[in-house]
């Protein structure tokens, strides 16, 4: 039994591995061709009578650190401003947030502020996102968190995508870490949002059209939202709840790396885990969701990304655990098995090849593959990575107990700290 238990642990994380070297080679080659449409896409939309109108959102919870900075950002970007409305929400502040805000709002006249109401407040970022959904008028909705300040030329990037692919509902953009160089957390955070998105946006937009809206530095066209009914308000992770539908809808979502938003990530490991246990039971909870409804989907190849979903969070975690928990009773309770010295080559070649796909990722971004962090992606394999097995155990556990006592989702607020950055 110990055997058979082993060799599919192995075959479930050799699979993942497999398929993430798969993807890292389909964003490499993704960075290299995207920026050949840039010429022509920007030709057209300035070619056209009149721009679309874009109301952008940033819903905002006691957010008086970075969000001075978020709106000094936003009021540089290159958009005609006749043509642009930028909507701070603020959901049930406590703090100067609002102030804050209204102080931008008399030089700044396309900037609104605008609070939620009860029984609204307090609900979610994507109560929060519903709510500006009915108190604006734009064309396309563009949404980004509260700590983000993107380039100046990424919201024209986001528009430019859209009005040249009408078959793409959303445009997704890339996002950096501003304190990558902080802590030894946002080292690690910092290489795994770059293979997040070489590998999971730009990887399975190259090879299979795919990709998924994130939080944050995405642009959706309004009838599409509207159509759908908004965001899902029991979604921990709105942003995925939301792809799966966009797609079910015939649409694809374009990944765009040209659009660069800059966002802080958390640099202690109290406020990581919060932040990451959310985003695992925001994805737990869309697998849940549309697993038992996945042949009924009209987009087939969406029903290869939730299997996916459904293998990275129950499979093959379920595989890593498996192999760790025989390796360690092994080591003091023989079981027989007959895997000898094979499991360590299996072992050795599985890091390297975590090593060269990592490592790949990484030279798409400029200075990126330094020795620094060649460093930190060595001890990776063996600190973060382990991190992330008791995190998701831990996030499934708690969303079982939410389904079983019917709890509702509540707004967690990533914890901001005060930085300049070091981009």
């Amino acid at each position: 039994m110990a055997n058979i238990l082993f060799y599919t642990s192995l075959f479930l994380i050799w699979i993942m591995l497999l398929y993430h070297m798969f993807l890292a080679q389909g964003g490499y080659l993704h960075y290299k061709r995207y920026r050949q449409e840039i010429p022509t896409w920007d030709k057209k939309l300035r070619a056209l009578p009149q721009v679309p109108k874009v109301s952008v959102f940033i819903p905002a919870h006691n957010e008086e650190m970075v969000i001075a900075q978020t709106l000094k950002a936003m009021v540089r970007l290159n958009y005609p401003k006749d043509r642009l409305e930028i909507i701070l929400i603020c959901d049930n502040c406590s703090d100067r947030t609002k102030e804050i805000g209204e102080s931008f709002v008399k030089d700044f006249p396309f900037l609104r502020v605008i609070e939620t109401e009860d029984p609204l407040k307090g609900r979610g970022k994507a109560t929060a996102l519903n709510y500006a959904l009915q108190n604006s008028s734009g064309d396309i909705v563009v949404v980004y968190d509260a700590d983000n300040t993107p380039e100046k030329d990424a919201l024209w990037y986001l528009v430019m995508g859209l009005v040249n692919d009408d078959k793409a509902a959303a445009m997704v953009g890339k996002f950096r870490v501003i304190n990558a160089k902080k802590t030894w957390l946002t080292h690690f955070i910092n290489i795994e949002t770059i293979c997040f998105q070489w590998m999971a946006q730009a990887g399975r937009w190259f090879w299979f059209g795919v990709a998924t809206i994130p939080g944050t530095n995405f642009a959706i066209r309004r009838s599409v939202i509207e159509q759908l009914g908004g965001w899902d308000a029991n979604a921990m992770a709105e942003d995925t709840e939301l792809t799966i539908r966009v797609y079910d809808l015939g649409y694809h979502i374009r990944f765009f790396p040209a659009a660069i938003t800059w966002e802080q990530e958390p640099e202690v490991f109290r406020v990581w885990w919060k932040q990451r246990t959310r985003w695992a039971r925001g994805n737990q909870y869309v697998v849940l969701k549309f697993i038992r409804k996945i042949f009924s989907l009209r987009q087939k190849r969406i029903m290869f990304d939730i299997f996916y979903f459904f293998f990275t969070y129950f499979l093959f975690f379920f595989g890593v655990i498996m192999s760790n928990l025989i390796f360690v009773v092994n080591m003091f309770i023989d079981l027989n098995l007959s895997v000898g010295n094979i499991a360590i080559v299996l072992w050795i070649i599985a890091f390297l090849l975590f090593l060269t796909e990592v490592m790949i990722t990484l030279s798409i971004e400029r200075n990126q593959l330094t020795w620094r962090n060649i460093l930190y992606v060595l001890a990776m394999y063996f600190t973060y990575s382990q991190m992330w097995i008791v995190l998701v155990v831990h996030s499934l556990f708690l969303e079982i107990k939410r389904v079983i006592k019917k709890e509702d989702h509540k707004w967690y607020k990533t914890e901001r700290f005060s930085v300049k950055g070091d981009k």
